[in-house]
């Protein structure tokens, strides 16, 4: 099976298990299954641009869809929180009434142009997660480096380790196939190293990848006028969004504690929160958590799928509003937690 076909298998697979939650939480089955509340992941909020080649749809919602989820979930009682009560929350005795706690990893200029304005009508607190390095454009968002560059490329050679090779790009499917290859390239090499050689390829092209940071990434003085803004808060996630697991333990000291002051410096105020870069298992491990406390931070998070517990503040799960996702009813499905029952979580 190639990798699209795989894709959307696993796409196709998600959504029969939303389907599949909603019928059962709307019959009234599987109350436990909610929790205490849940945390929400969100990156790009912003009106939807369609294109046949879209490697990070999924890190995408519409405007539109933020506020269908903020009515239903009102509807559904739920009551917004800011991330950093969630700990508190956590320690109370069970009342009933379940939370709902935004977070916003990136720091993208959506967020403040299309996201703030949702929230503010809702009475939404929300977190947005500054990356140092976007901020200041001082690092490439590789990701989106690649959606530029095999979007706009009829082919392109690239060493991934083995020797110059060729890639034709003349198909979607050839361009998700390259995207593939450049993201496993990422993971699996020195990160800084890996990103440096797809920005010299990309610059090769023409393509500036820090140009395309400037256009996404909210800078520094916007970031200090949302943060004046009463709902809205930033926390902290690094200094140049690579996964803290890979690095030395003093590295990703610094990644953490550096983004913190920036964090603070901006804004007068030392951030109470971070999220780990990536979030996966492999991305951000217990030797994370334990640094986040020694730093301070009262609230870490992943993105890894699960509903906040007592204890686990350190390496608090969240759940991915998914612009893959974007119905209304998946909203109830995914803040049931019937779909992690499901999963054997």
């Amino acid at each position: 099976m190639t990798g699209q076909w795989k894709r959307l298998a696993k796409r196709a697979a998600i959504g029969a298990g939303l389907e599949a939650s909603w019928l059962l939480a709307s019959a009234g089955l599987m109350r436990a299954a909610r929790g205490r509340g849940v945390v929400f992941t969100l990156h790009h909020v912003r009106p939807h641009v369609p294109q046949a080649f879209e490697p990070n749809a999924h890190l995408e919602i519409t405007p539109r869809f933020l506020d269908t989820a903020l009515q239903r979930l009102t509807r559904e009682g739920y009551r917004f929180v800011p991330l950093d009560a969630v700990p508190a929350l956590l320690a109370e005795p069970e009342d009933g009434r379940p939370f709902a706690a935004f977070t916003l990893d990136d720091g993208y200029l959506n967020n403040l142009e299309h996201a703030l304005p949702v929230f503010e009508r809702h009475r939404a607190p929300f977190t947005v997660f500054v990356t140092k390095g976007f901020a200041e454009a001082s690092h490439s968002i590789w990701w989106e480096t690649l959606a530029v560059l095999l979007r706009q490329m009829r082919e392109i050679r690239f060493d991934f380790g083995r020797g110059m090779e060729r890639l034709a790009l003349d198909s979607p499917r050839q361009q998700w196939d390259a995207f593939d290859r450049f993201a496993a390239y990422i993971h699996r090499s020195d990160e800084a190293y890996a990103v440096t050689a797809i920005d010299t390829l990309a610059r090769e092209t023409g393509i500036e990848p820090t140009d395309i940071v400037r256009d996404l990434a909210m800078r520094p003085d916007e970031l200090q006028w949302l943060a004046r803004r009463p709902l809205a808060a930033l926390g902290a996630h690094t200094i140049s969004h690579r996964a803290l697991a890979r690095l030395p333990e003093a590295e990703a000291r610094i990644e953490m504690q550096v983004s913190a002051d920036y964090v603070e410096a901006l804004t007068g105020i030392r951030p109470a929160t971070i999220a780990y870069p990536y979030g996966t298992p492999d991305a951000a491990t217990g030797r994370e958590a334990r640094i986040s406390g020694k730093l301070g931070f009262a609230v870490a998070v992943t993105t890894q799928p699960g509903l906040p517990a007592a204890g686990r503040t350190a390496y608090l799960p969240r759940i991915s509003l998914n612009g893959f996702y974007q119905k209304r009813r998946y909203v109830s499905a995914l803040a049931s937690g019937i779909p992690l029952k499901l999963m054997g979580r």
